[in-house]
């Protein structure tokens, strides 16, 4: 499980992204300013960090310099702070990322997701998900190296799309994964109304390996529901 340090003095605004975060599976820790940041990188195994910049106790950017000096953590900083002075200045002081305030929390995440696959400390390890699956009396058999999925012993025809999310969604199995991340890890992509895309790509995906295997959370987003085989022995 990543873990993402979030420093915003708002309140609503920290909570807002914290519990945006926990709903993707990640563990978050808050401060509502700079005081006992730094220790907390030093001490935890932090994965990236989101930092306001005008805080009540510092600066945002000071305490970016002293993080990046201590940890090659990735960056974020999300602020109200929107000049080009303010953004070049946020780069040179090693941010991988800049977001100006008002934002969409969905996108923050989706960025959260990028950032953590391209530096390699995402999550979504995809070897979990090859190997034979139960649900009930059917069995699905996935194989990653060959690109290969087959449903009671018959070969299946998926298309790429459907294929990374059945991928992801098994090697997050019995976690509930929002449409806002399948987006992200699958799709690479987020815009006003691209849920229903998902929502395209996962009725197909289910009429080809059946219903049973992947279900809905109402307001969430999706399970998969099979069992590995050879964690029943």
């Amino acid at each position: 499980m990543a873990c993402v340090i979030i420093v915003e003095d708002n309140s609503l605004i920290r909570d807002a992204v914290s519990g945006y975060l926990k709903l993707d599976g990640y563990k978050t820790l808050e401060f509502g300013g700079v005081s006992g940041v730094l220790d907390a990188v030093k001490r935890e195994t932090c994965d990236l960090a989101i930092l306001d910049v005008m805080l009540p106790d510092g600066s945002g950017f000071a305490l970016a310099k002293e993080i990046r000096a201590a940890s090659d953590i990735p960056l974020i900083f999300l602020t109200a702070k929107d000049s080009e002075s303010d953004r070049i200045l946020g780069f040179e002081l090693g941010a991988d990322d800049y977001i100006c305030k008002p934002f969409s929390a969905k996108e923050l995440v989706l960025r959260v997701h990028a950032l953590l696959r391209r530096t390699g400390k995402s999550d979504g390890g995809k070897s979990a998900a090859s190997g034979e699956w139960q649900s009930g009396n059917s069995a699905v058999f996935i194989d990653e190296g060959r690109h290969s999925v087959s449903v009671d012993g018959n070969p299946i025809e998926l298309t790429s799309t459907e294929w990374k999310i059945l991928l992801y969604l098994a090697s997050n199995t019995g976690q509930v994964v929002s449409r806002e991340q399948l987006l992200g890890e699958c799709l690479n992509y987020f815009f006003e109304g691209s849920e229903r895309t998902i929502d395209t790509h996962m009725a197909n995906l289910r009429s080809k390996i059946g219903q049973q295997w992947i279900s809905t959370v109402r307001g969430f987003g999706y399970r998969f529901s099979g069992i590995k085989a050879d964690s029943k022995k």
